[in-house]
């Protein structure tokens, strides 16, 4: 087929309606164009943004075919792009302009378009690559990718090349979800050696943060959450303290375990109650990230002299504010040198098992499903 016209049949998991299962279907995508490249995905992680996408929690429009964490081969390449070519490995990550003044200085999760390129459901132009097998448009460019699909197409920019070495089909969630948790300790909010760090949820992203704060020298590591299996697993991962929230009080719980309060501290329950609960454990001059996601209009509340008299910070962090080109091949880098063991948290599952996989992330059951692709 042709590069800028030619379609492909691929399968693709569609979310049509709120709350309600993926529907596993057939569908066509056309080739790439301008920056564009076409991977074939060799598999992709089901994180809880497209969950709560499914659910409506974000207005994206639906039917959809979401996925954003993505990871396999180029298979075409538009007449635009650069350094990446067929055979290429590479990851997917989230989609930004390139060109506003956050992404200009090294900021592109916080790029003026990131909503409308990520959860836009088309590209920045109104158009989909997508349509059913009877020629209907489906939204897609989620996260620009719309990886849940056997082919997704990407941008240049956003498709990470990575080391051939390494097993392909375990590193799509390096593209969002893991990148989000190891990114908060070490690029936003740099955690210090020496100092104490406490992650609020034992998830996926909790325990990459939990992983990231050992390899930036944090001496005093505490997990919170309420599944004591995943308080053992971050044990295991290097917490040096755990707290299973339904047993104790989280804030007393903390400042018995520092002495005065954390150094930084990592939100990523998204309940509200467990942020107010976190701000106040947090030392003089401490720092809490928040990187959970509530519906939208969700508020929480503080003491504003708690926060103005002792210096503390509250931090929004989309992304782990990294750049993906440099930040997504040192994830790679520790993964190898078997300092950042993420393989830990993930369990395997076909792309016609993802409402299995759903359910067992929402119960709690698995921390990071990957959604494996048959071959194409």
């Amino acid at each position: 087929m042709s590069a800028s016209t030619g379609l492909h049949d691929i399968t693709v998991a569609v979310a049509r309606a709120a709350q309600q299962p993926f529907t596993i279907e057939p569908a066509r995508i056309r080739g790439p164009q301008g920056d564009e490249v076409l991977v074939r995905v060799v598999a992709t992680g089901l994180c809880h943004t497209d969950l709560i996408v499914r659910d409506q929690y974000y207005p994206v429009p639906l039917p959809a075919v979401l996925g954003h964490e993505g990871a396999g081969i180029v298979e075409q390449v538009g007449p635009n792009v650069k350094d990446l070519k067929a055979g290429d490995h590479v990851v997917l990550t989230y989609g930004a302009c390139g060109h506003c003044n956050p992404c200009a200085s090294g900021h592109k999760a916080y790029c003026k378009d990131f909503y409308p390129l990520n959860f836009g459901g088309s590209d920045a132009h109104g158009h989909t690559a997508l349509q059913t097998s009877e020629g209907e448009p489906l939204h897609d460019h989620f996260f620009a990718q719309s990886s849940f699909a056997t082919y997704a197409l990407a941008r240049e920019h956003n498709a990470i090349k990575v080391p051939t070495d390494t097993p392909l089909e375990l590193l799509g969630p390096l593209g969002c979800g893991i990148q989000t948790g190891a990114g908060a300790v070490i690029n936003s909010m740099k955690v210090l050696p020496g100092s104490s760090f406490v992650a609020y949820g034992a998830g996926a992203v909790g325990l990459s943060a939990v992983m990231a704060a050992c390899v930036a020298g944090a001496t005093t590591i505490i997990a919170i959450d309420i599944v004591s299996s995943r308080l053992a697993l971050a044990r295991e991962l290097g917490a040096t303290h755990t707290v299973n929230s339904r047993e104790a009080n989280i804030v007393e719980a903390v400042r018995e375990i520092t002495g005065s309060g954390a150094d930084f501290a990592l939100e990523s329950t998204g309940r509200p109650e467990v942020l107010e609960a976190g701000i106040e454990a947090l030392c003089g001059l401490g720092t809490i990230g928040i990187v959970g996601a509530p519906k939208l209009g969700t508020r929480a509340s503080f003491d504003v002299n708690n926060l103005l008299l002792g210096g503390r910070s509250i931090r929004g962090i989309v992304e782990g504010d990294s750049v993906p080109q440099v930040f997504i091949p040192q994830l790679v880098r520790l993964y190898q040198q078997g300092r950042f063991p993420f393989d830990r948290l993930v369990k395997f599952y076909s792309l016609e098992q993802i409402n299995q996989a759903a359910e067992d992330s929402t119960k709690g059951v698995t921390l990071k499903p990957i959604l494996r692709m048959a071959a194409n």
